[in-house]
């Protein structure tokens, strides 16, 4: 990096980054102009002198990450990407917010090169940053300290530190001493509704010090002491929080420091005079003088010889680290030969499909040493500990991770795991507190991130706690995520099977939905094969004789279904029990597959699931009927709850006959 700071040149590139954003807003008349205007000398630093990454090739392993956590500053993003030399030209800034550009109106992950994570939601891209840094510190103790050193930047604003989930993982952070973690924080005093005095007067300094953060405070126009400020950050053993005294919009002469600057453009006669100001002339638009160009285009070489230096290292290491060799494999894609022979459960065993969960996790965890996660305080509940691996801490780097009762941040911190090559992150709660963490399942959504949820104590069944603990409409909405795939395994072998779904899944996440309560371990021999789970839904049982009627099931509800089915085919009703597990591994079958297992000529069918009803419609059809929940539940124990709700042999049977 370079050695010392050329005034001249850093003040010239500062000055393009933040009129180049203004431009950007301007152009598209609609964004933010004001935070890619105060935060353009952060955003120089950080690419120009402390930030490790090659523009061409922006994914190289070895790299420092940056995350704007305030995702709606994207302009300084593009303009900062652009003037590094990353594949992003000049048309795509032109072309900023507008439909298929890669320029979009918050950085979305994919869409150009350069971008580290999918930010917009307030406080979630510095919580996935936490994430990254444990990512990083895991693969820096179990595989090369050399090869992954790397850092952590973000930079954040007033309502990342608001939003709650900042909060939980920056006490994650602290308690972790993740010194990786360098974050800048725009302390510009405004908010979209005026001044953060309306809302906001916490001392951020001292609630950072209490998290365990080492805290800095700067000026933001006085680039020399910012970029002490971040060279004392990287060198911290504990994360890092500089609090910069920014202004909103600077330059611009009637918006500076006011929320006029944030979430609209400066206006033609207001951009006129902030040019005048830079002493640009006014009537320039997306101008990048050559000096600034090729000052800024240095990056690229820079990052060149950073990275060859990186390949060389990591081919001497290669020679002798196997677990480098692992990880070069895993970070592929690449599973180890053999990763899924599994044994079977034995049948007639009763089994809470979490119970089944913990035993394939441990399985798992064996042949899969990059599998890593843990739960937000509930591991023995939810069956998340790997067994003789260490825990995650201040002090040592082991595979089981204790998120604390953060389920939000957990959800953000396994999508910053995600992110980091080759491993495979999942963590797990009660399926209720599933809502804690809708947000960041959502954005992995989103990002095709291969993240797993383990979400246990799935229904009524959970019994004793009551209906504030028993989910009702979360597996619809779980359903309602695209891009998510929600697995109800009925049984332990199920539930293996959905495991090997989950790890194979690398395009997005997966929601494993698991009982509390014990379920027999169905007889293969006599009912569908459980490998039957990969596609989503499959013939569990066929019926004798004629077809009449389908019962439909997942989860716990499946051996009801077959019970059911017993009696009604005593009575001469040829019955079939189809399990289905996943709607979305179903939907992806061939629709002559999906007519075999729900034949379209036999419509007297009855779906069975311990949840709200909705979105069944799909498979019942017009004339179908639904067992489900209409309400809450209540607190009893499981098996009196199960027959208050009608989730009995006799009313499938006669549900089944109304239909006939």
């Amino acid at each position: 990096m370079a050695q010392t700071l050329d005034m001249q040149k850093a003040q010239r590139a500062i000055d393009t980054i933040r009129l180049l954003s203004a431009d950007m807003v301007e152009q598209a008349q609609s964004g933010h102009p004001g935070t890619p205007m105060e935060a353009a000398p952060i955003a120089y630093l950080l690419y120009n002198r402390h930030m490790r990454y090659n523009p061409e090739n922006p994914d190289w392993a070895g790299r420092d990450r940056f995350i704007l956590s305030c995702g709606h500053a994207s302009a300084l993003l593009y303009s900062m990407l652009h003037l590094s030399g990353y594949d992003l030209s000049l048309d795509d800034l032109k072309n900023f917010r507008q439909l298929d550009s890669p320029t979009a109106g918050h950085p979305e992950f994919g869409h150009a090169p350069g971008i580290e994570t999918t930010t917009g939601p307030l406080g979630q891209g510095i919580s996935v940053g936490v994430g990254m840094a444990m990512g990083a510190r895991f693969l820096s103790e179990r595989v090369s300290k050399e090869l992954f050193d790397y850092t952590i930047y973000g930079l954040c604003s007033d309502g990342d530190l608001m939003e709650g989930v900042s909060a939980e993982s920056a006490s994650l952070a602290g308690h972790l001493r993740l010194g990786n973690l360098v974050y800048l924080y725009l302390d510009n005093k405004i908010t979209i509704e005026g001044s953060t005095d309306l809302a906001f007067s916490e001392e951020v300094a001292t609630r950072y010090l209490s998290y365990g953060w080492q805290v800095q405070r700067v000026e933001g126009e006085n680039v020399r002491e910012l970029d002490q400020a971040i060279a004392k950050a990287k060198h911290s053993p504990c994360p890092s929080l500089i609090i910069v005294r920014s202004h909103i919009g600077f330059g611009a002469p009637n918006k500076q420091d006011t929320h006029d600057a944030h979430g609209a453009p400066l206006g033609a006669e207001e951009l006129k005079l902030t040019k005048q100001f830079f002493g640009r002339a006014p009537g320039e638009c997306f101008a990048v003088p050559a000096d600034v160009a090729a000052h800024m285009g240095e990056a690229v070489s820079r990052g060149a010889e950073l990275e060859a230096a990186w390949q060389q290292a990591f081919t001497n290491e290669l020679k002798e680290n196997t677990d480098l060799a692992a990880w070069q494999k895993a970070a592929a894609g690449e599973l180890p030969a053999g990763w899924d022979d599994l044994p079977k459960f034995a049948a007639g065993e009763k089994l809470a499909t979490r119970q089944a969960s913990g035993k394939t996790l441990n399985a798992l965890a064996g042949k899969l040493p990059f599998l890593l996660g843990g739960s937000a305080d509930l591991g023995p509940s939810n069956n998340t500990s790997l067994n003789d691996e260490e825990s995650f801490t201040a002090c040592s780097v082991g595979r089981n991770i204790h998120f604390g009762v953060r389920e939000h941040a957990m959800a953000a911190a396994l999508n910053g795991l995600a992110h980091t090559p080759g491993l495979i992150p999942f963590g797990g709660t009660f399926m209720i507190f599933a809502d804690y963490m809708r947000p960041p399942m959502r954005l992995a959504a989103m990002m095709g991130l291969g993240t797993i949820y383990v979400l246990t104590h799935d229904s009524i069944g959970l019994g004793e706690d009551g209906p504030t603990h028993q989910p009702i409409e979360q597996l619809p909405n779980l359903r309602a995520v695209p891009n998510l795939t929600v697995i109800r395994p009925g049984d332990a072998n199920e539930t293996l099977e959905a495991w090997k779904a989950a790890i194979n899944n690398r395009q997005g996440p997966t929601a494993l939905i698991l009982t509390r309560q014990g379920l027999p371990t169905l007889d293969r021999s006599i009912v569908g094969a459980a490998e039957g789970l990969h596609q989503g839904g499959y013939v569990l049982a066929k019926e004798q004789g004629e077809l009449q009627a389908v019962i439909i099931a997942s989860g716990s509800e499946v051996p009801l279904a077959l019970a059911a089915q017993e009696k009604l085919q005593q009575e001469g009703v040829g019955t079939r029990v189809v399990s289905l597990p996943s709607w979305e591994l179903f939907e992806k079958q061939p629709q002559d597959y999906r007519d075999q297992v729900l034949p379209p000529t036999c419509l007297n069918r009855v779906a069975v699931e311990a949840a709200s009803t909705f979105g069944w419609e799909r498979y019942v059809g017009f004339k179908g009927k639904m067992i489900g929940m209409q309400s809450y539940g209540a607190s009893a124990p499981a098996n009196q709850l199960m027959e208050k709700f009608g989730f009995t042999v006799g009313n499938v049977v006669d549900t089944i006959k109304t239909l006939l």
